[in-house]
């Protein structure tokens, strides 16, 4: 198994997009790049995240990539839906090498690459989110979301 990090806005709603990929065995949601290690205190520049443990055999780094750009305003810079904010910017974050590049890859083979606003960078740190934010959308369905529910059930 391996772990990617993914930031699409609004963290409820990528964790429960991402639970329904095939090839993805757990997620968590959480902060990526942040300054602290801890989630107290005031907003410290992360980007608000899913921890996402996939099966390479699977789902590869690039349909990790191509799931999230489903999901995603590519072009927008900390924005996505309602929420405005730089903790609600698009970005995927790894601590291996391998991930970023494939990574990188795919956003250069786009015929739109030079308007991606997705930052891709090694991970700096992670923290936990509180356990209300862990699968939020399942525990509250009626909370806003920017993803469609087509598309939060499309592979379902």
């Amino acid at each position: 198994m391996e772990t990617i990090y993914l930031a699409g806005g609004c963290l409820w709603g990528v964790q429960a997009f991402v639970k329904t990929l095939p090839g993805v065995i757990e997620t968590e949601a959480g902060r990526a790049n942040g300054s602290s290690r801890s989630l107290e205190g005031d907003y410290d520049g992360y980007a608000e995240c899913v921890k996402t443990v996939f099966d390479p055999a699977i789902v590869s780094v690039e349909d990790l990539m191509a799931y999230l750009f489903e999901i995603i305003d590519p072009y927008s810079v900390n924005k996505q839906g309602e929420d405005v904010g730089l903790k609600y910017r698009t970005g995927v974050y790894s601590e291996e090498d391998h991930h970023l590049e494939a990574a990188r890859q795919f956003i250069a083979n786009r015929s739109d690459a030079e308007r991606i606003a997705v930052e891709v960078k090694a991970l700096e740190n992670y923290v936990r989110s509180a356990e209300e934010h862990q699968d939020r959308l399942a525990k509250c369905p009626d909370d806003y979301c920017h993803i469609s529910q087509e598309m939060m059930n499309k592979y379902k």
